[in-house]
């Protein structure tokens, strides 16, 4: 299978890395439209219950009501928040959730057919920007993403908004740290931050799959990842059992609707990472692409099954779990992992 190795990258243009932005924007963004109609029916499904049901077939045409909603709703500033943040904090969110997937591997290469006029031969890569820290980029840009709740809340002229702004803080940083712990034990295995040399060093097969080496780092990913991504039980920012809704109290129409695009593609940026870091990648088997699309829909469907399953935690008993029960975890992993690497 081809992928964006050194060997290509003469191959690469500026018009092929700008074609795979846009088609990462375009499917991402279906993609995540279309998670929420998918999470709705995975829930009534596990609850018992039906569902959208009445907008077009069995409720297929529930994600085009949506969307026409967010678009048409009145775009509300209210009258004591700063405007300027209030504004450009949902565009923070998905910025950076969308950047995060640049140097992720998401579909495969493909050239551009030579009978389409003008781009026709052009090679679209796998990676947008095929970088050598490519995790620490990706994990970087997801944690740049807490500024858009954080000064969302911090906008609005109301202390449910500040409050949901106080928890935004304290969680993603807090498991910003536990997302870093639990994958450095496999990047020193590796001895790289490039996803390309991750799938290669898993290329044996299942049985050379890093799971198998760092189980408990990848439970560590697991849990900080649904911290990461603002899902149950960790939900604590936009806490759908309360009343209000956080940092979103204020939000309304598209601007609502961006923090929650940046929230799903968010998930399949954690899914990706987990499939390539811990599950293989996508070479083995002679399947390719097939088994990451695989892989990464396994780990959504985990997501929104533990949203159906597991109740929400306090903000005390998330922070006790994080730094009293999973942080000495990892610490403790990485030490035992470069022990075993020098013995």
């Amino acid at each position: 299978m081809e992928t964006t190795l050194v060997e290509n990258l003469p191959e690469v243009t500026a018009a092929g890395v700008l074609i795979k932005a846009i088609i990462i924007l375009a499917v991402i963004s279906a993609i995540a439209g279309f998670g929420t109609f998918i999470e709705r029916k995975v829930l009534a499904f596990m609850q018992r219950r039906l569902g959208p049901m009445h907008v077009g077939p069995y409720g297929l045409l529930q994600l085009a009501a949506d969307g026409i909603k967010l678009f048409t709703k009145e775009d509300i500033v209210p009258q004591n928040a700063n405007k300027f943040i209030f504004m450009i904090a949902p565009i923070i969110t998905a910025a950076t959730a969308f950047i995060a997937l640049a140097a992720v591997p998401v579909f495969p290469d493909f050239t551009i057919p030579s009978w389409i006029p003008l781009l026709g031969g052009t090679f679209v890569p796998s990676i947008a920007a095929d970088l050598n820290i490519g995790i620490l980029f990706v994990l970087g840009m997801m944690a740049s993403g807490l500024y858009g709740p954080l000064l969302a809340g911090m906008s609005q002229a109301n202390k449910w908004g500040i409050i949901g702004a106080a928890r935004t803080a304290v969680q993603f940083l807090s498991y910003e740290v536990v997302t870093g712990l639990s994958i450095l034990a496999p990047i020193m295995l590796v001895g790289s931050l490039s996803f390309v040399d991750f799938n290669n060093a898993q290329a044996g097969g299942i049985g050379s799959w890093l799971i198998w080496q760092q189980p408990v780092a990848f439970v560590l990913f697991l849990i900080a990842g649904f911290a990461e991504t603002n899902r149950t039980p960790f939900d604590l920012l936009e806490h759908e059992a309360e009343v209000v809704s956080g940092y979103a109290t204020e939000y309304s129409g598209m601007r609502w609707g961006m923090f929650f695009i940046g929230e799903y593609a968010n998930m399949i940026t954690i899914s990706i990472i987990a499939a390539i870091v811990f599950l293989g990648g996508y070479s083995e088997g002679g399947l390719g692409w097939l088994t990451i699309v695989m892989k990464v829909g396994f780990f959504f469907f985990l997501m929104l099954w533990v949203r159906a399953a597991w109740p929400h935690v306090r903000p005390d008993q998330l922070m006790w779990l994080c730094w009293k029960v999973l942080m000495p975890i990892a610490v403790i992993n990485v030490v035992i992992t470069g022990i075993v690497m020098m013995v």
